[in-house]
């Protein structure tokens, strides 16, 4: 496993178990003490987690994952979500895609579109995008640049998304709870919020780890979601329940 795959799931591990101990962490993934004291020692340096006498635990103001860590986790189950998302979408619609890992993994499917518009605050998905080499109309807002999303976010940002009316938006997430609804450690996740509010139909990208977990700052309510579409690793009382708030969920 490469350091960079292996720090991005150190994190993850940390979201879920919250304070750890280092000897844990060495077991966990099956790793060398000096492998897993210089990965932590990586993280500490990047601010993403803070380092306790025999243990570590996440830096909640950090909490927010470098774009190009969050491509390594998941990955496989992160493409067959974005290939069934992508399914979704018809020549001639307009869509809003977030700055998210998974939502990234769409563009690849977008090949054969010519007649669709996309609206992005994310620097990475324009540039594959433009990559693709179609005929597709390409919206970008603008606002200040955050290096760690590799996106755009604040006022401008904001208000740029206010001014349109889109039918889809593809939208991932750090985590979802039955009761909170679709949360994120972004703490400029106003943009986001702002998405929500532009388009007619949500759906939301996420895989099943996703799930139970609950980041600080709220997006939107589950019941503003229309689709979700997870692995099938999800339990199946999860999937019962948002049924039950008449979300189509697609399992792949």
């Amino acid at each position: 496993m490469k350091p960079q795959q292996r720090q991005a799931l150190i994190l993850e591990y940390l979201q879920k178990k919250g304070r750890t101990r280092v000897e844990e962490l060495i077991t966990h993934f099956d790793a060398t003490g000096t492998t897993i004291r210089k990965d932590l020692t990586r993280l500490q340096q990047e601010g993403a987690v803070i380092r306790t006498y025999g243990g570590v635990m996440l830096n909640r103001d950090e909490g927010d994952q470098p774009i190009d860590r969050k491509t390594l986790i998941n990955t496989d189950k992160k493409k067959r979500i974005a290939a069934e998302a992508a399914a979704l979408i018809t020549e001639g619609d307009s869509l809003i895609f977030d700055a998210g890992s998974t939502v990234l993994q769409m563009v690849p499917y977008l090949s054969h579109f010519n007649n669709i518009t996309v609206m992005t605050n994310s620097l990475t998905i324009i540039n594959e995008l433009v990559e693709l080499q179609n005929d597709q109309v390409i919206l970008m807002p603008g606002g200040t640049f955050r290096k760690t999303s590799a996106s755009f976010h604040g006022s401008l940002a904001e208000a740029a998304f206010s001014q349109f009316s889109f039918d889809k938006l593809f939208i991932g997430a750090d985590g979802v709870d039955l009761v909170a609804g679709v949360t994120t450690f972004n703490e400029v996740f106003g943009v986001s919020q702002a998405m929500c509010r532009a388009v007619k139909k949500i759906v939301l990208l996420v895989d099943s780890s996703k799930f139970g977990r609950k980041s600080p700052n709220v997006v939107c309510s589950l019941d503003d979601v229309d689709i979700l579409i997870t692995d099938s690793d999800i339990p199946p009382e999860i999937v019962a329940e948002l049924e039950q708030k008449s979300i189509e969920v697609i399992i792949v």
